[in-house]
């Protein structure tokens, strides 16, 4: 017998099933090992696993952010980011000196920071669920204050990023196997599914396709 390819003895598990390995785990590119131990655990709770769906990390809502700290937005290329700078109405939108980087870097030092001092010298992925949910109403709430940027601005942007992350598609990171999608029952990139959309409470009948083609 001759010897076995080295394209199909790679993919071979233990055993001899022939089944593929597992993809090694995500590795981050701009979070230290601290920042994605915050990342991962507060993500968790902003959307916790349930019956109805994956939580923020089986969702892959970190790699998302991750992604998105390499882009334009989060360099805040996009913004005008010329001074002066001042506190105004949030009607009047951003008007920090902080890139998106900048927000989640401070923010992140901050928030283990005040649990390291208030907290006998834990971070906050040591925190168990209930001190961790109460440590994110508070800098929701402007019930906690730290030095470098505002918590309250820093918790809205973790939301919305942990939100664009769990309902995007799938080829940005998050969103893994759709199931934000499928949850809602939301379509994807689907060409046509016009015939469903007057169809009130009634659940769509096929699965959500990405924007790659890949089927839910």
């Amino acid at each position: 017998m001759g010897a076995v390819p080295a394209a199909l003895a790679a993919g071979m598990a233990v055993g001899g099933t022939g089944a593929a390995a597992e993809p090694p785990a995500y590795q981050p590119k701009f979070f230290t090992a601290e920042e994605w131990a915050f990342l991962r655990a507060a993500v968790d709770r902003l959307i916790p696993p349930d019956a109805e769906g994956p939580g923020a990390v089986e969702a892959g809502v970190p790699e998302f952010i991750d992604r998105q700290m390499d882009t334009p937005y989060a360099q805040g290329a996009l913004w005008y980011m010329q001074g002066p700078f001042y506190e105004a109405p949030p009607e009047l939108g951003y008007q920090m000196k902080f890139t998106p980087r900048d927000i989640y870097r401070l923010g992140i030092a901050a928030a283990d920071r005040w649990v390291h001092d208030n907290k006998s010298g834990k971070r906050f992925a040591e925190l168990d669920a209930a001190t961790q949910d109460d440590l994110l109403s508070r800098m929701e709430g402007k019930k906690i204050e730290f030095p470098d940027v505002p918590a309250n601005l820093f918790f809205g942007m973790l939301l919305e990023n942990t939100k664009e992350g769990y309902f995007s598609d799938p080829i940005h990171g998050g969103n893994k196997d759709m199931g934000g999608w499928k949850m809602i029952g939301f379509p994807g990139a689907r060409a046509d599914f016009m015939d469903w959309v007057d169809q009130y409470g009634k659940p769509y009948p096929i699965g959500p396709v990405g924007i790659s083609g890949a089927r839910g």
